[in-house]
């Protein structure tokens, strides 16, 4: 699948302001970036630094004043869709360093207050098949509402709202996971069929020594998703972190698919 694709943010600075970006695709197996580009209005600074997990790419940069930013990029996916419920999660203690920092509580998704619930829930599963019975049951017991949450918003207040967004959703099945000893992380997507569209969060499991995208939202599948970059939980992959005050101007996101002939 060919996507293309062009995300613009604008922001008001009130002063000279650090700004950490994350937008850009990312370089790795499943997907190949034929073209991107990056616009900004004037920056100070511009660096580019390895993602969490060594995986893709953010930048610093310096600016003041209205900020603009525009990203297009051409991306062939050629990830498959695995069916996961094949698949055996690894025992704890024979993880790798990497999955094995996926595994503890996080700032949105403490896990340790989901054991009681998952065992009660799902305990006669395991590995794969439970890890998708759990994107099933969140699919299923919550409703996707735009602003219905904030950034304060854990996955523990999302589980008693039953509602949120991509990232609510993410966070919910993240601390599921790493309650039932798979490990779990957030992957930032772009993905075509996002509803309303939007940079796009989605969950990544480790099972059989290898990480596997999983959307709880049900609106995007691994063959339809441009990666950008993974992390802990939200505040790892966000789109943009300013260390200042910044006013939100607009946001406008566009994924398509590209006719195949």
């Amino acid at each position: 699948m060919i996507l293309n694709i062009e995300a613009k943010l604008s922001y008001q600075l009130e002063d000279l302001t650090d700004l950490l970006l994350q937008v850009e695709v990312a370089r790795m197996s499943g997907q190949e970036v034929a073209q991107d580009a990056l616009f900004t209005t004037n920056v100070n600074g511009f660096r580019r630094i390895t993602g969490e997990a060594a995986l893709g790419k953010r930048a610093w940069m310096q600016a003041g004043g209205q900020f603009d930013l525009t990203y297009q990029a051409e991306v062939s996916v050629t990830r498959p869709d695995p069916d996961l419920t094949r698949m055996d999660a690894a025992a704890p203690r024979s993880l790798t360093g990497e999955a094995t920092s996926f595994l503890m509580p996080s700032r949105y998704c403490p896990s340790d207050e989901f054991q009681a619930f998952v065992a009660a829930e799902f305990g006669d599963l395991s590995g794969g098949r439970l890890l998708m019975a759990m994107r099933d049951w969140i699919e299923d017991a919550f409703t996707y509402v735009p602003g219905a949450s904030g950034p304060g918003t854990t996955a523990r207040d999302t589980f008693v709202q039953r509602q949120g967004v991509c990232r609510d959703y993410s966070h919910v099945l993240i601390a599921m996971a790493r309650a039932a000893g798979i490990p779990a992380r957030m992957a930032s997507v772009y993905a075509p069929y996002v509803d309303p569209p939007d940079f796009h969060a989605v969950t990544e499991v480790w099972l059989e020594d290898a990480w596997h995208l999983v959307d709880a939202t049900g609106m995007a599948l691994p063959s339809q998703m441009a990666v950008i970059g993974v992390g802990r939980d939200a505040a790892d992959v966000s789109f943009l972190t300013s260390f200042g005050r910044a006013d939100f101007v607009y946001q406008q996101v566009s994924v398509a698919v590209a006719d195949p002939s």
